[in-house]
């Protein structure tokens, strides 16, 4: 009998010897590959016994990543994918055709390399690296996507060998640790490109662009803009998609041309076999969300009334989103909203509705921003709410003032749409009751 006990306390222990940056941020960044490639090496060099496709991008690289582990797996490819960070369950970062993880490989794991991890220390992001490339090998995958967790050219995920990379767009995000600059992002992002091996752009502008090819012509890989491919004028309402937000134009652009660029490789032809077709594919893209148990892009928690949560977290992402949101219909807007600390609020103030009412929250971790400090300086910018220090406090707050008509839109942090998340999981037909 499975003893969940000691599963859940040596997982508390990964994550309280081991923070992870999705906790507590920047302390818990761990840049270079050195102790990843020894922890890889102690392993046998797993992720080498099945190709891979490597994502990065500050923006869409999820979406991407479930898109095209969707569309895989509709081929009869048994597809690894490795994302962060979860929301409501740690297993979620690993999953094979959409399952994620058993508890019972990940407590072995653990056990099994505790005594590695106390003496060289890896970072969590490090652990969990090599426990998904450890499980993709084990269970014989055909095929893995993997994600970056950030940046690139110093992440733990840069380690593989891909037979495709992929760079979803360019944006300012996490610049106290890859730079100040689009082009010092786009150099650090341009770093999973491998030599001989082409390269997807979803997006560029003239300063990345730059750097993307140089780094390609230095490394002898074709690279290919999506904006500019084939595929450059098809909107996400040309498909069919369970990815609802409107930014998944863009998504759907980049891996429409990645897998146009797959489909020129024998290896990956032969690992798609007859499942290969527009039918599958179009399949794959229609329940890409439902495939993969991808949670939190433009998801609606509750139809009456109309409940909708987003992941976008960045100035980039949050512009779409809210310009997405203003389309809506409804009598009265309101947003629940909270950050982390190291957000740069000031690109982000000017974005928000302003005739919305919002509940300025914070979610239960170390790295939120004070609930009072984001209501106190974008009431300052003439935004209207209130406090509420809790997400559920926020929900439940919603609820006593709603009238018919009403919507409510849960963002900001990817950390207080995954509270959300749980929220009305546990509290089914909420407002019914």
């Amino acid at each position: 009998m499975f003893d969940t006990v000691k599963y859940n306390e040596e997982l508390e222990y990964i994550f309280n010897q081991f923070p992870s940056y999705q906790q507590v941020g920047k302390v818990a960044y761990k840049p270079g590959i050195e102790t990843m490639t020894d922890f890889d090496k102690q392993l046998g060099y797993p992720h080498k016994k099945y190709a891979t496709i490597h994502i990065a991008g500050t923006n869409g690289k999820g979406s991407v990543s479930h898109m095209l582990a969707s569309v895989l797996a509709q081929t009869g490819a048994k597809v690894g994918l490795y994302t962060s960070p979860h929301l409501t369950d740690f297993r979620e970062r690993i999953k094979i055709n959409g399952e994620m993880i058993s508890k019972e490989f990940v407590l072995d794991f653990i056990l099994k390399w505790k005594p590695y991890m106390l003496e060289k220390k890896p970072s969590f992001f490090e652990i969990t690296t090599a426990m998904a490339f450890d499980y993709f090998a084990k269970e014989k995958v055909d095929i893995a996507v993997i994600e970056t967790g950030l940046g690139g050219r110093l992440d733990s995920t840069n380690v593989i060998s891909p037979m495709l990379s992929i760079i979803t767009n360019i944006a300012l995000d996490h610049c106290e640790h890859l730079g100040y600059t689009l082009g010092e992002i786009a150099r650090e992002k341009a770093g999973i490109i491998k030599a001989g091996t082409p390269v997807v752009v979803g997006e560029a502008l003239n300063s990345t662009r730059a750097v993307f090819e140089r780094v390609a012509d230095d490394k002898g890989s074709l690279i290919v803009y999506a904006q500019t491919s084939l595929f450059k004028d098809i909107l996400a309402s040309d498909y069919e998609l369970d990815l609802k937000g409107e930014y998944q134009t863009h998504n759907i652009r980049t891996v429409l041309t990645a897998l146009s660029l797959l489909a020129q490789n024998p290896q990956f032809l032969k690992i798609v076999g007859d499942g290969w077709s527009d039918e599958n594919i179009r399949t794959g893209l229609k329940f890409a969300a439902r495939n993969t148990a991808l949670r939190g892009r433009w998801e609606y928690l509750s139809q009456n009334p109309p409940v909708i949560c987003d992941t976008g977290h960045n100035a980039n992402g949050l512009k779409i989103v809210f310009s997405q949101l203003r389309r809506q219909k409804y009598t009265r807007l309101f947003i629940i909203i909270g950050f982390v600390v190291e957000k740069d609020l000031g690109k982000i103030v000017g974005l928000l509705p302003h005739g919305a009412y919002y509940l300025f929250t914070q979610a239960k971790i170390g790295r939120a921003l004070d609930s009072k400090v984001l209501a106190d300086r974008f009431m300052a910018a003439g935004l209207n709410g209130k406090v509420v220090p809790t997400v559920s406090g926020a929900i439940e707050e919603f609820k006593k003032i709603y009238k018919e008509g009403d919507l409510l839109f849960i963002g900001g942090s990817t950390f207080v749409v995954a509270e959300a998340i749980e929220f009305f999981e546990k509290n089914d037909n909420f407002f019914a009751n």
